[in-house]
């Protein structure tokens, strides 16, 4: 048997913002929007990662259960570059560890978000690797 990692599911109180939040801000792709169980969901695709969203207000804000969405890149200057070009503000500056690059930031509805640069910090595994050694 095979599973892989597929989405995250938030809620949104305002889900057209976290759409276009997302989508300017990360490049995120809409793959699916539809009315499921009485609300509409929305799945979107950022890179090779997905976000489902709820079309219903945050049982909290912040934290809950998600501690942050992590978001890699390959240019993290450039990503800081874009999202203060479209208005972001940033809290702190990028934290630069050498090969291992990252900032934190919050999103709609208080989610927070790090965005990070890995030249080599750790290796990301290969599924495929890894089946072969599971036997799968």
């Amino acid at each position: 048997m095979h599973c892989d990692f597929h989405h995250v599911h938030l809620f949104a109180s305002d889900l057209d913002a976290s759409i276009r939040f997302y989508k300017d801000m990360f490049g995120a792709v809409i793959v699916f929007d539809a009315v499921v169980a009485g609300a509409r969901n929305v799945l979107i695709r950022i890179g090779g990662g997905f976000i489902n969203f709820y079309d219903q207000p945050p049982r909290g804000h912040g934290f809950n259960a998600v501690h942050h969405l992590g978001i890699n890149t390959d240019d993290i200057e450039a990503v800081v570059a874009s999202m203060k070009a479209r208005g972001y503000s940033f809290r702190t500056p990028v934290r630069d560890f050498g090969n291992l690059k990252y900032i934190m930031l919050e999103g709609p509805d208080k989610v927070v978000i790090e965005v990070f640069e890995n030249k080599g910090a750790w290796q990301q595994p290969d599924p495929d690797e890894i089946r072969r050694k599971r036997g799968n």
